[in-house]
């Protein structure tokens, strides 16, 4: 069976730069689907994109469908004849496959023998099946808005100028989004923008090139990172290359070419972060930093033309980002003539959400969680409240109205030239830390403790209103708020009671319509996030469990525990050990009536129950302390030598004993046995 490339291309107006991975995967997606489903057989696919093109190019593509056997099965031998004759039924199954009564054959089966047929189906044409699949993957693009242009009733992301299908050096007899196919790309818009025609698939990224076209995107983005940082290199610079910003820029050339310009020193005043968001936002410029990690008066553009005056071109975009740098620079000063205190009264007129007030409420209600916490924690309980208090009022400034990225930092900074506390002002940047799972948390006391606050508030709340998360639905980012809650107790070490603190942040709100039962409800979402948050780390889903069963709600405590429970099943004791508290666990379950807690030693009779009575009181006066500490780990290390006598005592001792004082005794013992365990987790769920 003979192979060839297959390529694909739709030639667009420039699509937006954010859809363009999307669109591009979903293509090639879409037509990988469509050969495994047709049974077509393939080396690779690859998806290439710019903004003016979508385009997946097939190796080794087969010519043709296989051929197959095809068996179809008629009606059952009793009643395909009758008195040696072919009833109707017969003859006209085999009127549908075409052949007469005696070509047919018997099928036995394990419920009887039926007529039946086979023939050998031939392989259709690949340059057959293409339109449909190429067709079919079209229509399932991720577009996120449509248009039409001109008189036509096509629509698409954006207009659609031409379609290359190509199977080696031949056309694909095709159509798509109303046009036919053929074998004529475009290259550069500037550069090349004459119709170039293609020979064969294979050509396709060299002849673009040749075109002034990159149309690999992994290419392009490692072109543009190299000319990024060779330009910073001749300006003894250091480029911070962020890696949302590449994709973007990638998305907005076909041919990139670095160049760099400058900006007027005295805008440097601004800080560098409000600088940075206006040149990232509006320009798509990558700043440059000094070796001081200070920001300098450069920035590095992306030209989609390779100019023969790159100087003009320079100088059009200095032009461009002066009166953009002017803007931050008026609204920083704009934001300076009145402290971030007298802001607070504003907050009144922000709706946080309508069932749960206003952003003036919310401070309201954190002030007071944050500065329990604080108590708790060893920080400034004033500080914390007064934190607190100017949370919000940066978001009313005109720098965080036109660049909402910058919350919390412009509080910082404001706060700073107020004069409030160095400690304040530094938490009113930490409240939106950890922004995702592996982020850094606060450092400060008073940012620990206004970042919980904050965060409690609105679980407690949105829980409160009946807006809890779906699987599907998350409007208040409710699922990384509680994330953020556990990792910032859990990395900061914060030996606090989660249960204690929605207690206290439910009070403060006055009205909710789902209050029964909400604190149960939200922790007991809170202590779900261990599952995931366990298996990032390694800690398989019945280790979660075993803990999970206790009664934890400090999440510091449910960490150690958990990291304990998973060192504890690598051990070779660990599988035995759980096997013996689920039999443990089933045993006193049914005789729950008669367990006690205390263990007569004088009822002990047996050898092997002795040996366990003195391992299980030997082991309580080692590890109880140790639970006491939270050294999980270690305890379980002390506990995983009781494998011997548990064994001893299930291969010898009969627990059930008639003797009533007997069988009491044994239970009591197990009991303690099992309890000795349940200081850490219910390790009888290792078994499942």
């Amino acid at each position: 069976m003979a192979a060839n490339t297959f390529l694909i291309e739709l030639g667009v107006e420039e699509l937006p730069p954010s859809a363009i991975d999307a669109l591009s995967d979903a293509l090639a997606e879409g037509i990988r689907r469509g050969l495994d489903d047709a049974e077509v057989a393939f080396s690779d696919i690859r998806a290439y994109a710019t903004p003016r093109r979508l385009a997946v190019q097939v190796t080794e593509l087969a010519d043709k469908q296989p051929d197959r056997e095809v068996e179809r099965r008629g009606p059952a031998l009793a009643a395909a004849y009758k008195d040696g004759q072919p009833t109707k039924a017969a003859e006209g199954f085999a009127r549908s496959c075409g052949v007469e009564v005696a070509d047919l054959i018997h099928l036995e089966t394990d419920k009887g023998t039926w007529l039946g047929y086979r023939e050998q189906q031939r392989g259709e044409a690949t340059t057959a099946l293409l339109p449909a699949i190429v067709g079919k993957a079209i229509s399932a693009l991720p577009v996120p808005k449509n248009m039409r242009w001109g008189a036509s009733r096509v629509e698409f992301s954006r207009p659609v100028h031409w379609l290359v299908m190509l199977y080696g050096s031949e056309v694909v007899e095709a159509e798509a989004l109303g046009l036919k196919a053929g074998r004529t790309t475009r290259g550069h818009r500037f550069h090349a923008p004459e119709p170039l025609d293609l020979a064969h698939a294979d050509d396709y990224l060299g002849a673009l090139e040749q075109a002034w076209v990159l149309a690999d995107r992994e290419l392009r983005r490692e072109r543009i990172r190299e000319q990024v940082l060779a330009e910073a290199e001749v300006q003894e610079a250091q480029a911070v290359i962020d890696e949302a910003l590449l994709t973007e820029v990638s998305g907005l050339v076909e041919w990139p070419v670095a160049l760099t310009g400058s900006f007027d020193e005295r805008f440097l005043e601004v800080p560098s972060e409000c600088l940075i968001s206006s040149m990232k936002a509006n320009q798509k410029y990558f700043h440059l930093l000094d070796e001081q990690g200070r920001l300098k008066p450069q920035f590095i553009t992306i030209s989609n033309i390779d100019s023969q005056d790159p100087q003009r071109v320079i100088e059009g975009n200095e032009k461009v980002i002066r009166p953009r740098l002017a803007d931050a620079a008026f609204f920083f000063d704009t934001d300076r003539k009145q402290p971030l205190a007298a802001r607070i009264g504003g907050l009144a007129n922000v709706v946080f959400q309508q069932q749960l007030g206003t952003l003036a409420d919310k401070a309201h209600r954190s002030a007071a969680v944050a500065a329990f916490i604080a108590g708790r924690i060893g920080g400034d309980v004033a500080k914390a409240r007064r934190a607190a208090e100017l949370a919000k009022c940066d978001l009313v400034t005109e720098m965080v109205l036109e660049f909402p990225e910058l919350q919390g930092i412009m509080g910082r900074y404001y706060a700073t030239h107020d004069g409030e506390p160095a400690e304040v002002a530094q938490a009113l940047e930490e409240q939106y830390l950890p922004r995702f799972a592996a982020d850094e948390i606060p450092v400060s006391p008073t940012g620990q403790a206004l970042a919980l606050a904050d965060r409690l508030d609105t679980l407690t709340g949105i829980f409160g209103i009946g807006q809890r998360p779906s699987g599907t639905k998350d409007p208040f980012a409710l699922r990384r708020a509680a994330i953020g809650v556990l990792n910032i107790m859990i990395k900061g070490e914060l030996d606090l009671d989660l249960r204690e603190l929605l207690e206290l942040a439910a009070a403060q709100h006055q009205e909710l319509p789902y209050a029964e039962n909400l604190v149960e409800e939200v922790l007991s979402y809170m202590l779900d996030r261990f599952r995931a948050w366990g298996q990032d780390e390694g800690i398989p889903a019945e280790v979660y469990l075993a803990v999970r069963a206790r009664p934890v709600t400090k999440p510091l405590d449910f960490s150690r525990r958990l990291r304990a429970v998973h060192a504890f099943t690598q051990r070779e004791e660990a599988a035995a050990l759980a096997a013996a508290n689920k039999r443990v666990s089933n045993i006193l379950a049914k005789q729950a009536d008669e367990v006690g807690s205390q263990i007569d030693a004088s009822q002990l009779q047996e050898a092997a129950e002795r040996t366990l009575f003195d391992a299980v009181s030997s082991s309580r006066e080692r590890v109880m302390p140790l639970f006491a500490e939270g050294r999980y780990r270690e305890a379980l290390d002390i506990l995983a030598g009781l494998r011997a006598p548990v064994d001893g005592f299930f291969d010898d001792v009969m627990v059930m004993a008639d003797d009533d004082a007997i069988r009491r005794n044994r239970l009591a013992l197990l009991a303690q046995l099992q309890g000795l365990f349940l200081e850490v987790a219910d390790i009888a769920l290792l078994q499942q």
